[in-house]
């Protein structure tokens, strides 16, 4: 094992096959405990501590292997068992491994094929205690912050914004979270709410993206009967179905600049009316932005008002890229393992290390919900009860197995086709996500939409030429 060597236990009523599996496991390096009856081995598996294999004889007088290991999986249940006999048979073999048994082995045995299924089972016990491990930290970061389960991390990043939200959440000030998409903006700001003090009201989210300009004043504000063609009963806006609770203001960045004037009304006054309505309401709400955007500059190009900027920009808070914090990547797998394995009725326990760092060192343009989307789509295609390396996307595995390929151009290669390249590939990685591309490449979205554009027009002018 990674902190200790690994203990193993021995149980044969025969005292040279004792010694001489104690012989050959001690030598290649293991803690060996010896037993010479199935009673003497439980009482080592209650009092010596943690055992991480059980090597038992099937045939032995009182209690025999099969009793043992029934035992053993009630009280040590994290321990793994090998059964040994001299009397193999495929009986015998189904009903040790249906009571939990790793594997079957017969005797005489083979130092060699003894070793390998013995270093195969600790490989599988330390899988399980690393998840069980993992999960503990998963849930003790849950029960951390209000029970958000999403939000989990143990990193250096994680735990400053943590510790942000954990100060700001109890007061009354505008929060606007900034960060990447996919990195858990919506899931910060419930975060926000549940450890406010206005966590017994509603949350309602608002996806300024969404929302046409012909239709926003209505959406926020609601509006009247009669108010215009279709307006059959009143409605409330948003803001009034957000009263003593949180509004959140998903995509803010997105608005257009009517839209920024109606929003920067009711954020100074804290007042508004229904559309086709005379009566100023005024409502408690506690408002939390976000957006992906550079907001600083599009203050400077003028396409987002300075005065609303600063109105939602009172307490920033930058939710790092999942690169950022490639320590949490281990527990956040472990979390979307367990959830999507329960959705779908699938019995896994984990990941292999090999999969585990495939995980931990990919770049994930799509931040924590493309690492959930890659998690999903390996639960779906595993057969076994663990996920391996060759279970994970094409472009995550390590070269030689399948993973991404290297870009290599060869000296005068024209700077434009190496940039078309680069943005189709980038794409590609990215799930066609322009946004994620377009902030993985350092260039703006509406570059990608152009370079497209430019593409397929050309594309139809080669297809012209040639009718």
């Amino acid at each position: 094992m990674s902190d200790r060597q690994a203990r193993i236990l021995v149980a044969d009523d025969e005292e040279s096959n004792l010694k001489i599996l104690g012989r050959i496991l001690g030598r290649a390096g293991f803690d060996v405990i010896s037993a010479p009856s199935g009673p003497e081995a439980l009482d080592a598996l209650r009092d010596q501590g943690p055992v991480d294999l059980l090597l038992t004889d099937l045939r032995m007088p009182g209690m025999d292997g099969l009793e043992l290991l029934k035992a053993a999986r009630t009280i040590a249940p994290e321990t793994e068992v090998i059964v040994m006999t001299a009397y193999g048979t495929v009986e015998i073999a189904v009903e040790s491994m249906q009571q939990g048994a790793y594997d079957f082995i017969t005797k005489p045995l083979e130092k060699r094929a003894l070793l390998k299924t013995v270093r195969k089972a600790l490989e599988k016990a330390h899988l399980l205690a690393e998840n069980r491990r993992l999960r503990e930290q998963v849930a003790a970061a849950a029960e951390g912050i209000g029970q958000t389960a999403s939000m989990i991390g143990t990193s250096e990043a994680f735990r400053v914004v943590m510790e942000t939200v954990a100060q700001v959440a109890p007061s009354e000030a505008t929060v606007l979270i900034r960060g990447e998409s996919g990195t858990g903006k919506e899931l910060l700001a419930r975060a926000i709410h549940d450890l406010s003090d206005r966590s017994g009201g509603p949350l309602v989210r608002v996806n300024c993206a969404a929302i046409p300009e012909t239709l926003f004043e209505s959406e926020l504000f609601g509006y009247e009967k009669g108010a215009f063609t279709g307006a059959a009963n009143r409605k409330p806006g948003r803001f009034e179905l957000a009263d003593g609770g949180t509004l959140f203001l998903d995509e803010v960045a997105e608005m257009d600049p009517a839209a920024q004037v109606k929003l920067l009304r009711v954020l100074q006054e804290g007042e508004f009316e229904r559309v086709g309505g005379t009566k100023t309401l005024s409502v408690d709400v506690r408002v939390v932005a976000a957006t992906n955007r550079d907001l600083e500059r599009m203050v400077a190009q003028r396409t987002f008002r300075e005065d609303l900027y600063y109105r939602l920009n009172v307490i920033p808070i930058h939710l790092p890229p999942l690169r950022e914090r490639s320590d949490d990547i281990p527990l956040l797998a472990s979390h979307f393992v367990d959830k999507y394995a329960r959705k779908n009725r699938k019995e896994i326990r984990g990941l292999t290390d090999d999969a585990l760092d495939a995980l931990s060192t990919w770049r994930w343009p799509g931040n924590i919900r493309e690492l959930e989307n890659t998690i999903e789509r390996s639960v779906v295609l595993c057969r076994s009860d663990v996920i391996g390396v060759e279970q994970l996307p094409s472009q995550i595995r390590p070269e030689g197995t399948g993973g991404s390929r290297r870009l290599v151009f060869p000296i005068g290669t024209k700077l434009r086709d190496i940039e078309r390249t680069a943005i189709l590939e980038t794409l590609k990685h990215a799930g066609g996500d322009k946004r994620v591309a377009a902030n993985l490449l350092g260039i703006a979205a509406r570059t990608i939409y152009r370079r497209l554009e430019e593409e397929r027009a050309s594309s139809e002018d080669a297809t012209g030429d040639g009718e």
